[in-house]
């Protein structure tokens, strides 16, 4: 079946607050449940996956001065909160029967492997499910940034991200519904535009090693299996 595929091995990155559904914080199991049946569907298309999850339904470190906490110790609670997604997520691929492992880039080998880049391929080689949780394991990195490094390190053939719209516009089309979308757009114009896709580091890292980002509506049943099959779904940056 890998002949149907455009993409073999891919890293999707997930922001935490896609997991939490409608409540807008915390787990929903069945919006986890969803989203672990359209992964089962590109497994046994014969992809490889590894998946970046945020932690931002849990807790967002950038917010954390609001709070008054410091932002490195506000970061390290947020890296905790993509562990929890990370083993709710493992938790539900494993029902489905599919092997899964979360790799952390903060030890704690009591619950998740330490994060190991030529281990991390071999379990992809293996057909198993890679998680990578804690970010990069340093404060001030976004886990967009996360994403694009774990992306780079495992040779993922492209970096899709999974959001609540459907394309890449050139304004807020929840603010503005005469927002146009861009079926494809480059990594200049991302960056020279200040399009809200992922942040600067990670759309500079993509750029300099030409790792192709697909950005697509991953609440759309269907939709991730036509990314890795090469059907047009979202935007292309390249």
């Amino acid at each position: 079946m890998t002949d149907s595929l455009k993409y073999k091995r891919v890293l999707l990155k997930l922001s935490g607050e896609m997991l939490a559904g409608d409540k807008g914080f915390g787990l929903d199991p069945t919006v986890i449940a969803k989203f672990a049946d359209e992964v089962v569907e590109v497994l046994e298309l014969g992809a490889q996956l590894g998946l970046v999850i945020g932690g931002g339904n849990i807790f967002r470190g950038m917010n954390a001065g609001e709070r008054g906490i410091e932002r490195a110790s506000g970061d390290y609670m947020g890296m905790l909160g993509t562990v929890i997604n990370a083993l709710a997520f493992q938790a539900m691929l494993e029902h489905r029967g599919v092997d899964t492992r979360v790799m952390s880039a903060i030890e704690m080998r009591q619950v998740c492997e330490p994060y190991i880049r030529r281990r991390a391929v071999r379990h992809l080689e293996k057909k198993r499910v890679v998680i990578f949780a804690a970010g990069t394991g340093n404060p001030y990195f976004t886990t967009d940034t996360a994403a694009s490094l774990r992306a780079m390190e495992i040779g993922a053939d492209v970096l899709i991200k999974g959001t609540k719209v459907d394309a890449i516009y050139d304004r807020d089309p929840m603010k503005d519904k005469d927002a146009v979308p861009y079926p494809a757009v480059s990594f200049k114009e991302v960056l020279q535009k200040g399009l809200k896709v992922m942040d600067a580091a990670a759309i500079s890292m993509c750029m300099e090693n030409s790792l192709p980002i697909v950005v697509f509506n991953v609440g759309v049943a269907g939709n991730l299996r036509k990314v890795v099959t090469g059907e047009t779904v979202g935007t292309t940056v390249s």
